[in-house]
Parts: structure tokens; C-alpha cells; sequence
């Protein structure tokens, strides 16, 4: 027998033997979470990263971006297009301008929003999830109000998905928290420049058939929906494509429909307690659910309450002690 032969039969034996591993191997889930450098969490569907988590202190407070399309193209920004003191919106991202009489909404009050610990990190077929705990320190450092984030990924049709987001606040301690009545809480997006009714060629909707800032500002809806063109793909594969972000409000959220603050700058945002304050006591919590789904295309009425339909069915999401080896916390769907 050759040299050549005994090579190709040990080539070939191989290749067997690793083809059987492969087959053998457990199939990975669609949906991960995977913490990667840099004070970050990378979401992923089928491998491929759909948003990111940032909790470094470089920044006052933890925000998600990027936050990407089905084409891939970024659906939103950091910062203000042409307002450098609006440096604060951070893509998406939690804040309250009224806080027991502190602002956490600006960059530059010296308050701050920080990720304590996590929680659980939880992949799946159908969903990844994250929990997470974050302290609301004030001007002087101390907490004053815990919030539970759990976060999920969930895909979508058309190479869409949906970034879950379900917040409980309390107070840190044993003091009660103040929410002063405004528009400037809890959760916001910013949109990409191209996205914008003002600075690109997006358009602004909401749930009630309402179009544009005038129309919508400081009024209640189930949801709201920025859609326009942006860029996908890198060098002469570029091209414009349309996508957008439908923010969807949860009916077991206070003062649901929730009224809304808009801008045709480009951004949007849920005001909870716009109408009036909330107290938050040692034995009381405010629970929070939104759901933002990055579509293809431009806004669609209809399938948007098929999926608000589908959102306010869906139970919401508990942490518990885990009794499985070596995990601290499970996080699942709740059952009854």
C-alpha cells in the first residue's frame, strides 16, 4: 500500500469520525446571551448579534446599543443629531427627571444609574433572557431606588425581532420614593437620524392612527411606531432600505394606554406618570412591561395589534432562587 493511500484512507477516517461528532453534538438554541467585554451583553439570534447591553460606568447610566434591523442597519443612535446638551439619549435607555427631587435625566447632575449584579443569563429556542439588579444612586452616592431589569430577546417574522423589557422599582431602602409628575420617565428610544421626521425621511405613528408630534405629544396610545429608510450593507453593497421600531405599552402597565412624549427629532418615549405622581413604599412596587419590535418596512396598523395582542397575553417574567447545580437564579416565564 502507497504512502498516498494510507494518507487518503487516514484523511478520509477522519473526516468520518468527525462528521459523527457533529451529528452528535447537542444542537445550539436559536437565542443566547452572551456577556462579552467592555461591561457588555451581547443578544443574538441563530449567532448573529441583534442588540447590545452597555452597563460601563464610563457612562451615567446602562443603555442598550447597538440596536439593529432585520437588514442589519443600525435603528438607532446615540445622541441628539444637532443638540450637543442631549447627549443623555442613549439609544435606549431608562431615566426620570423627578426622582425624590433629583434629576436622572441629564448627564450632568451627578446622579447616576448603576448595574449592581446579574442575576441570570438564560438561552433558549423561543427566547433569551437577562436579570439583572440596578441601584439609582442620587447626587451623593446613596441608593434610593432598586430596579429589577429582566430583558429578552424573541424572534420575529421577516427577520424581525423583539427586545422585551419588564422593570419593578422600589425604594432602596426604608424610605419612601417620590415620582414628581412629568414627561421625562422611565423608558426612551432614540431613533437613527435617518429615522427621524425631521433630520430624515422617517415617519412617526401611534396606535390610535395619529401622525407627527403635533398630533400625537402628550397623548395616550397602546403604542408608537418610527419608521424610514436606512443604510445596510458596507461599500458598493450599500443600499437604503426601510425599517422601523414599534414600542409597545403592556395593559398591566399604570396609566396604560400610556401617554406619550414625542419629538419628529427623533425620539419617543413612555411618560408613566405624565399625568400625575407616583409613591413608591416599602411595600408597594411599580412594575413596568415594553416590548420594542424592529421591523421590516414601513408601519404596519394591523400587524402591530396582532402582535400587542400577542404582548399582553404573554405572562410576565419572575426571578428565583435556582435549585439547579451551579446556578444562583432562574428566570422564567410566569405559570399561573
Amino acid at each position: 500500500m502507497t504512502k498516498e493511500l494510507l494518507v487518503l484512507i487516514a484523511s478520509l477516517c477522519c473526516s468520518s469520525a468527525l462528521a459523527q461528532v457533529e451529528s452528535d453534538a447537542p444542537k445550539p438554541p436559536r437565542c443566547e446571551v452572551v456577556p462579552i467585554v467592555g461591561h457588555r451583553v451581547s443578544f443574538q439570534i441563530d449567532g448573529i448579534e441583534k442588540f447590545q447591553w452597555n452597563f460601563s460606568q464610563e457612562y451615567p447610566r446602562p443603555f442598550f446599543y447597538p440596536f439593529r434591523g432585520p437588514s442589519g442597519a443600525m435603528l438607532t443612535r446615540m445622541g441628539h443629531p444637532g443638540a450637543p446638551d442631549h447627549d443623555h439619549h442613549q439609544s435606549i435607555w431608562f431615566a426620570n427627571n423627578k426622582v425624590n427631587g433629583q434629576d436622572f435625566w441629564a448627564n450632568n447632575k451627578k446622579t447616576s444609574i448603576r448595574q449592581r449584579e446579574w442575576l441570570a443569563y438564560d438561552d433558549g429556542d423561543n427566547e433569551a433572557v437577562m436579570a439583572c439588579i440596578l441601584d439609582w444612586l442620587d447626587a451623593d452616592g446613596a441608593a434610593i431606588m432598586q430596579q429589577e431589569l429582566i430583558a429578552a430577546i424573541l424572534p420575529m417574522d421577516e427577520g424581525g425581532h423583539a427586545l422585551e423589557i419588564q422593570s419593578t422599582f422600589r425604594p432602596a431602602g426604608s424610605q419612601s420614593v417620590e415620582l414628581e409628575k412629568t414627561n421625562f420617565a422611565f423608558l426612551a428610544v432614540r431613533v437613527a437620524k435617518s429615522i427621524s421626521a425631521h433630520f430624515g425621511g422617517g415617519r412617526l405613528s401611534n396606535s390610535e392612527g395619529l401622525v407627527g408630534e403635533k398630533e400625537i405629544f402628550g397623548k395616550t396610545a397602546r403604542w408608537m411606531d418610527y419608521s424610514g429608510p436606512v443604510s445596510s450593507g458596507e461599500g458598493p453593497n450599500r443600499v437604503t432600505v426601510v425599517e422601523g421600531i414599534t414600542f409597545f405599552d403592556h395593559p398591566t402597565n399604570r396609566s396604560y394606554p400610556t401617554p406619550w412624549h414625542v419629538r419628529d427629532d427623533g425620539w419617543m418615549g413612555a411618560a408613566v406618570h405624565l399625568q400625575q405622581g407616583i409613591t413608591l413604599q416599602t411595600d408597594s412596587v411599580l412594575k413596568l412591561r415594553y416590548l420594542l419590535h424592529s421591523h421590516r418596512g414601513t408601519y404596519d396598523a394591523a400587524k402591530a395589534a396582532t402582535i400587542h395582542k400577542v404582548f399582553a397575553e404573554r405572562s410576565d417574567l419572575v426571578v428565583s432562587k435556582s435549585t439547579r447545580p451551579h446556578l444562583r437564579f432562574d428566570v422564567k416565564r410566569r405559570t399561573n
